[in-house]
């Protein structure tokens, strides 16, 4: 063979006279047989160091921010991605068309009670000032009774003492004639007269001494406050009329402290029913906490009832990692179990329960759906922010 020449089937070779190709085949195909056999073992074969799940998703709680009136929104304050605060207005419901039927009812009751209340204490205080007039007038009128039946006790005291005194010489002398009688001195006709002055004397003396008691027990009962006699027929008509004014005082006192009553129980529903209609007539939307606004489905001018969803404001400060494991993968991760999170910015956690499966239902509190569980269990990680997929290991030390 000549230099240069090229011999067809020639094998290059190299130093110490082995071949190269051979080589290389031989060991390219152990290793393509040996990753078909890993994807082969991973996906079929459980590992064997530790439980792990690629779908997993970083979730969020979502709270669903309702109107808690029916009405139209007058204003609207944030945006999807908007961060709010606790408390922080979110938006404005009106509602002009509330009605107010049952209040102009309880107004109505309100105003007639206290006219009612009004002209029952007008009436009292008029009754009031008749009574003190009435009770002038009869301490007048009985001042001038009590003069005037004094006055006549001292002359009927007199005239006691007078038909005394008459009816002591009248005996005196129907003693000495009745002597003079018994003596044969007089005859009977002389006596039998002054026998009939001398009866007629104690009659005399009986009669001024009943007046003057009669006269003393009136004025002992004037001042007792009790009219007896002629002379107190006017003070005792008008202490009947004080009585029956002060009957009437006293009725219209009771149905002022009720009409009284009823104003205050009605100004309290009132007030109650005031406060209801201005709850339901307007409304301030507030954040119930702080987070980031997920999604707004309400806008300027919209109508909505109570408990339609105005926004939702996802809290990003609990999130948490959502995985789906195997019933065997399962029964490894109990509450408080840490796993490792590969695959995102967090790195560990701690399962704080684990659920058969999921709904829709459950899914609507949350940011990011949850994957479908296949009859598989559901763990909830307690890690960090949401939306992210990522893969979650159990962390056993290995």
């Amino acid at each position: 063979m000549t230099p240069g020449e090229r011999t067809p089937n020639a094998i290059p070779t190299i130093p110490g006279g082995k071949t190269r190709h051979p080589a290389i085949l031989r060991v390219s195909a152990i290793g393509v047989a040996g990753i078909l056999a890993t994807l082969m073992i991973t996906a079929v074969v459980p590992p064997i160091f530790a439980d792990q799940s690629d779908r997993a998703v970083v979730d969020a709680p979502v709270t669903l921010i309702t109107a808690s009136i029916a009405g139209e929104i007058a204003s609207l304050s944030v945006q999807p991605g908007s961060d709010v605060a606790a408390g922080e207005p979110l938006a404005e419901i009106s509602n002009p068309r509330v009605d107010r039927a049952a209040l102009i009812s309880l107004e109505e009751k309100s105003a007639d009670s206290r006219e009612k209340l009004s002209a029952a204490r007008a009436k009292s205080q008029t009754d009031s000032a008749y009574i003190a007039s009435l009770d002038t007038e009869i301490a007048n009128q009985t001042s001038q009774l009590r003069a005037r039946l004094q006055s006549q006790i001292e002359e009927l005291r007199a005239r006691v003492a007078q038909s005394s005194a008459m009816s002591s010489e009248k005996k005196a002398l129907v003693d000495r004639q009745s002597d003079m009688v018994s003596r044969n001195a007089a005859s009977m006709d002389m006596l039998r007269p002054t026998q009939q002055q001398y009866s007629a004397a104690l009659h005399s003396t009986d009669a001024e001494t009943f007046k003057l008691n009669q006269k003393m027990s009136q004025l002992d009962a004037l001042n007792k406050g009790i009219y007896v006699g002629d002379d107190s027929v006017a003070i005792s008509i008008l202490a009947q009329k004080r009585r029956d004014i002060e009957l009437d005082a006293k009725s219209m006192d009771i149905e002022a402290r009720q009409q009284s009553g009823i104003v205050t129980n009605l100004q309290k529903i009132i007030d109650t029913e005031g406060g209801r209609l201005e709850r339901l007539g307007a409304a301030t939307v507030v954040s119930p906490g702080s987070g980031k606004v997920l999604t707004v489905g309400a806008s300027t001018g919209r109508h909505v009832n109570p408990g339609d969803t105005i926004a939702s404001v996802i809290d990003c400060d609990k999130r948490f990692v959502v995985a789906i494991f195997s019933y065997r993968q399962g029964e490894n991760l109990m509450p408080g179990t840490r796993v490792r999170i590969d695959g995102g910015v967090l790195h560990s956690g701690v399962v704080t329960s684990v659920l058969p499966r999921t709904t829709d239902k459950v899914d609507e509190r949350f940011a990011v759906p949850f994957p479908q569980t296949e009859r598989r269990v559901v763990c909830h990680h307690h890690a960090g922010p949401g939306g992210r997929r990522t893969a979650a290991h159990r962390d056993d030390g290995a």
